[in-house]
């Protein structure tokens, strides 16, 4: 049976308005279903990858309208290099476009950009970009959009341990005080806090090795809605869900029905 932590969206709309006064602060995404946009359409899977800019651009647009601290877009996965050469070309093709296309909106909305990953495997024209992105949002201090690139939830708690273990050789760190609160400090992003609430387009149920160690008391929704077809309204939909719930942390519920 499924959890009641996780709700599934099969169709748009009727989750009740928002609540500005109780936004989660950190909603991340595992953007899905790009292919399966595209094979419906008879398109080659690139079209599907294209078609997602508008989904990015509404989702961020929209997080900003109502004045979300944190958006994280699960952009490359680690495992996504597997992918055929030409799709990898791509993709990286489309991400430099993107940031050059998004660039100035994003500074008119008062965002600030990040990215996260193993970003020395990225081609040198994309971290080029990048970096000027990055650059030239830093002083905004609106919705903090991180960009999970090049990045697998696994490969981050491992390059955690070793930086930790060399700390520990040093010097800097012993073995008896590592806990959760030191060892955060080697993540990706260890200012980043855990998300709240994350969206899963496409109607998978898993979590695709992102952000293990920061999803572990995540709300989850589940959406049947391919991610090109993603808007903000979708957003909007998930966030009037999230706070229909009561958030325990393995606390007893508070509610007198739930005791």
């Amino acid at each position: 049976m499924r959890s009641s932590k996780v709700s599934r969206q099969a169709s748009r709309g009727g989750a009740g308005p928002l609540d500005l006064g109780r936004l989660p602060a950190h909603v991340a995404i595992i953007m899905d279903g790009n292919g399966r946009w595209a094979r419906r359409r008879g398109l080659p899977r690139v079209a599907g990858h294209a078609a997602a800019r508008t989904a990015v651009r509404s989702v961020v647009t929209g997080s900003a309208e109502i004045g979300l601290q944190y958006l994280t877009l699960y952009t490359f996965s680690m495992e996504n290099w597997e992918r055929p050469r030409a799709e990898v070309s791509a993709l990286m093709h489309l991400l430099d476009q993107t940031l050059a296309e998004q660039v100035d909106e994003m500074d008119r909305n008062n965002i600030q950009l990040r990215a996260i990953g193993r970003l020395g495997l990225l081609p040198r024209y994309v971290t080029s970009r990048l970096d000027r992105t990055i650059e030239r949002l830093s002083k905004n201090d609106g919705l903090r959009l991180t960009l999970a690139l090049s990045y697998g939830g696994r490969a981050e708690i491992i390059d955690a341990v070793k930086a930790a273990a060399d700390e520990v050789r040093r010097g800097g760190l012993t073995v008896k005080s590592l806990d959760e609160r030191s060892f955060r400090r080697f993540l990706c992003a260890p200012d980043l806090p855990d998300p709240d609430l994350l969206i899963r387009t496409s109607g998978e149920l898993r979590v695709s090795n992102f952000f293990l160690w920061q999803i572990a008391y995540s709300e989850i929704f589940i959406t049947d809605t391919l991610w090109p077809d993603f808007r903000k309204r979708d957003l909007f939909d998930a966030i009037a869900e999230f706070q229909k719930r009561e958030r325990r942390f393995g606390r007893v519920s508070e509610r007198p029905s739930d005791r």
